[in-house]
């Protein structure tokens, strides 16, 4: 009681009570040796799912094709594990002597090479375009431009093959209508892959194109408008800004086109099989007919091996000349 009537006294003669500290934060307890590995557990806990299926669905299927290769695993050995053989580099030698091999790897080569830059020029001009502040209704072209890439690829390689047909396609009516002849664009070895090329680059696109529009997003437009000033024109801009600045962005496109185009499958088993005269015939195709055709896994097996090391490769180089992040 006494002190509360000190301190009104003091309010009224108009003293301001001291200020009392505020408690010091105790020091915490040093970390015992054992919190560390109590931390490494609960982490262990939530990732432990993750890494079990990595390892099941993916590790282990990778070790048992390629431990595959190196044996005539074949229909029989379906029935019976001890049909199987162990054949060393058997399956290897075999298929580089086979001829069907390197068609199929040339044209795996000719469709990377040529669609990959293909269809990353239609993304990177798509995304362009969309991204200028004079286009309206962007959300709607981005939708519909990237609606193939989310169809269902057999369901576009079935459409463009009616597309392609010689007598009643609508490109080859259009053809008619400028006085030109029909193409047989399937049938002939000249342009059965130009063809197919045309249909990946239109279904492919899109997703690319949204990768595109998000690095020019991410641009400062302070850079832009520098250059005008300094009186840079339009290439100029696009030449010493954008690219350079879309550098890690077209890495990242330019990695992943050139994986899933070396990985050609679909389009050539739907629209052509492989065919004609073995000019769309890929080594997944090829693989596909040696593991379910003819029942070789083994030699199926060698073939995705050499795949993956083409693709590893192909990689790593890409790695070797990876453009440096620009601030």
């Amino acid at each position: 009681m006494s002190r509360v009537l000190d301190a009104a006294a003091d309010a009224a003669r108009g003293v301001r009570p001291a200020r009392s500290e505020p408690p010091r934060p105790r020091r915490g307890r040093r970390r015992a040796p054992g919190d560390a590995g109590g931390a490494g557990a609960s982490a262990l806990v939530f990732v432990g799912p993750a890494l079990f299926l990595i390892g099941v669905f993916f590790l282990l299927p990778v070790l048992a094709a390629f431990l595959l290769s190196f044996t005539d695993f074949d229909i029989y050995a379906v029935a019976d594990l001890r049909n199987t053989r162990f054949v060393g580099l058997r399956n290897y030698v075999e298929l580089l002597r086979a001829p069907l091999f390197w068609t199929a790897l040339k044209n795996t080569f000719y469709f990377a090479l040529v669609g990959g830059p293909l269809t990353i020029a239609a993304s990177l001009g798509a995304a362009l375009l969309l991204n200028h502040r004079l286009v309206r209704l962007k959300s709607l072209f981005r939708t519909v431009y990237f609606l193939p890439f989310v169809t269902t690829l057999v369901a576009v390689a079935v459409v463009w093959r009616y597309l392609y047909h010689a007598r009643y396609g609508l490109l080859n009516y259009g053809l008619g209508l400028l006085g030109l002849g029909p193409v047989d664009w399937l049938g002939d070895p000249r342009w059965a892959m130009p063809a197919i090329i045309l249909m990946a680059t239109w279904k492919n696109f899109g997703y690319n194109m949204l990768i595109f529009i998000a690095g020019l997003q991410a641009i400062p437009e302070s850079l832009y408008e520098a250059a005008r000033i300094d009186g840079a024109g339009a290439w100029q801009r696009f030449r010493h800004i954008t690219l350079p600045q879309l550098g890690p962005t077209t890495f990242f496109v330019c990695v992943i086109t050139m994986i899933g185009y070396l990985q050609l499958f679909v389009e050539p088993y739907v629209m052509t099989a492989g065919g004609p005269l073995r000019s769309t015939t890929s080594l997944v195709l090829f693989m596909y007919e040696e593991g379910f055709r003819w029942w070789r896994m083994g030699m199926a097996a060698a073939i995705a091996v050499v795949l993956f090391v083409i693709i590893l490769l192909a990689t790593l180089v890409q790695f070797r000349f990876r453009p440096e992040e620009r601030p």
